[in-house]
């Protein structure tokens, strides 16, 4: 398995609010920040974790444990 590449306590912030479903426009205002700088932090994650779209930005984000396991019901 390839080595976690570093993320910056703000892309982690970010990478989080994706997953919990926030549009760049949603994450801007709760961050109080533009959706130009959401869009340049979601590039550069993509990049960072060689993903394509958000699906495998989420695989990628858990293969490099940046979150949690989802629980088995």
């Amino acid at each position: 398995m390839k080595k976690a590449p570093p993320l910056t306590p703000r892309q982690k912030q970010i990478l989080h609010l994706i997953t919990d479903g926030y549009t760049s426009r949603e994450i801007g205002e709760q961050l109080k920040i533009s959706t130009q700088t959401v869009e340049v932090h979601r590039y550069n994650l993509m990049q960072r974790l060689d993903a394509r779209n958000v699906a495998q930005l989420i695989r990628q984000a858990l293969l490099f444990q940046y979150l949690p396991r989802p629980h088995a019901d």
